[in-house]
């Protein structure tokens, strides 16, 4: 624990604050584009999945099941070297956008399904009965209202994918985990890890922590605003009751 307390320590890290820059650069790329492929993906199979076709339903629940319930070190794995060894390498970002991109994009569809689901099925009848295609219905009624419930698990999803990118260390990546891991193996910088781990926990934390702060406060409105509706018919009851007393 001394290389905490230690100037020298300190200073190598100030001294290659590039490489960190360069790790924290790199990370925000890769998680700034998975997460657009994410946002793309969640939304086409939750729409599958709510569609009421039976093979795009099905469809739909075979991406999410296979992906969930592998591990995303692995997927980003088997991408990276099944392309390597076919001949068609596309590198470690590009393979951490699409491994991020795909896996988060599972956890997405369920948000975006579950957010579908929340809206009365009233609102899709009336919306069937005006004459609505299923696009429009999403469009113009569905969608509008089932984003307050879908924001704050996607925002979680994004916090989550963020601190995924640390999964590119396996395959030699550049990201912030893969630099700050050979900055503290360096023959020149060895002796510095404790300040260096540091740094890029704080970096991760300063992202993250902000994002999981506004996912918070938005579930918490949310519920505020559920229970203010819930007390609304009977608030109406007891001024009624009081009226006629």
């Amino acid at each position: 624990m001394s290389g905490i307390f230690s100037a020298r320590a300190w200073g190598k890290v100030w001294d290659y604050r590039g490489t960190f820059l360069l790790g924290l650069f790199n990370t925000a790329r890769t998680a700034i584009f998975a997460i657009l492929l994410a946002l793309i993906l969640g939304i086409i199979f939750g729409l599958m999945a709510t569609s009421g076709k039976k093979a795009l339903k099905i469809i739909s629940r075979v991406y999410v099941e296979v992906i969930q319930n592998t591990p995303i070190l692995l997927q980003t794995c088997f991408l990276y070297y099944a392309l390597a060894f076919s001949g068609h390498s596309i590198g470690i970002i590009l393979t951490g956008i699409l491994a991020l991109g795909v896996y988060a994009g599972a956890y997405m569809a369920e948000v975006v399904r579950a957010g579908i689901e929340a809206v009365p099925k009233g609102q899709f009848e009336a919306a069937q009965s005006q004459g609505f295609t299923y696009l429009e219905r999403m469009y113009y009624i569905i969608l509008p209202q089932s984003i307050k419930m879908i924001l704050p698990p996607m925002v979680n999803q994004i916090v989550n994918l963020i601190k995924n990118t640390s999964c590119l260390y396996i395959i030699g990546g550049a990201d912030l985990i893969s630099l700050t891991y050979s900055f503290v193996t360096g023959e020149n910088t060895g002796s510095a890890y404790a300040p260096a781990y540091l740094i890029s926990g704080l970096l991760f934390f300063v992202i993250c922590y902000p994002l999981s702060r506004t996912a918070s406060a938005w579930e918490l409105a949310l519920k505020q605003r559920e229970q203010r509706i819930e007390m609304i018919p009977g608030q109406r009851e007891e001024s009624e009751v009081a009226a006629d007393a």
